[in-house]
C-alpha cells in the first residue's frame, strides 16, 4: 500500500511539475537598449535614432514597458523632448509580437495595439512592424534594433 501511494504521489508530484505556466527561456524577457530606429513613410526612408537619448525597454512574463531620456538635459528639465516613457501588455506568438499600448505620455497613443515581426539574433532583438495612430495621422512601418542589457 505505501508504495502505490509513494507512486501516485510521485506522477502527482512530476504532473504538476509540468503544467507550470511561468515562461522560462523566453528570449524576449529581459532589458534592452535601442542601439537603432528606422522609419519608412511612403517611399521615405529616415533614422530616428536619435544618439542624444538613451532608451530601454524592459519586457517581463506579461508586460512591456520603454523609458527614454535625454542623456545631458536642458535647463528645463520638464521639457517634452526630456522624457518619454509607456508600457502595456503584450503577447508573443512565434516571431509575431503585439503590444497593447496602457500607459503613454501622449494619451492620444493609450489603448492602441501595435503589431510587430520580432527577430533574435544572440543578444539583438530585431522588431519590425507597423505603428497606426489613426487621430493623429501616423501610418508608418518601424524597425528597431535593441541589445540586451547585461546584469
Amino acid at each position: 500500500m505505501k508504495i502505490k501511494t509513494l507512486r501516485i504521489l510521485l506522477v502527482a508530484i512530476v504532473g504538476l511539475a509540468g503544467c507550470q505556466t511561468k515562461q522560462t527561456n523566453v528570449p524576449i524577457i529581459g532589458t534592452w537598449e535601442l542601439v537603432s530606429a528606422t522609419t519608412i513613410e511612403g517611399d521615405t526612408t529616415f533614422s530616428t535614432f536619435d544618439a542624444s537619448h538613451k532608451m530601454i525597454k524592459i519586457i517581463n512574463e506579461t508586460h512591456f514597458a520603454f523609458l527614454n531620456h535625454k542623456i545631458r538635459p536642458e535647463k528645463d528639465t520638464t521639457s517634452a523632448n526630456e522624457f518619454t516613457g509607456g508600457g502595456g501588455t503584450y503577447s508573443l506568438v512565434d516571431s509575431n509580437y503585439t503590444e497593447n499600448l496602457d500607459y503613454f505620455v501622449d494619451k492620444a497613443w493609450e489603448n492602441h495595439r501595435f503589431q510587430f515581426v520580432v527577430s533574435f539574433d544572440g543578444d539583438t532583438l530585431v522588431q519590425k512592424g507597423v505603428e497606426k495612430v489613426e487621430k493623429l495621422a501616423i501610418d508608418r512601418i518601424i524597425i528597431e534594433k535593441y541589445i540586451r542589457v547585461k546584469k
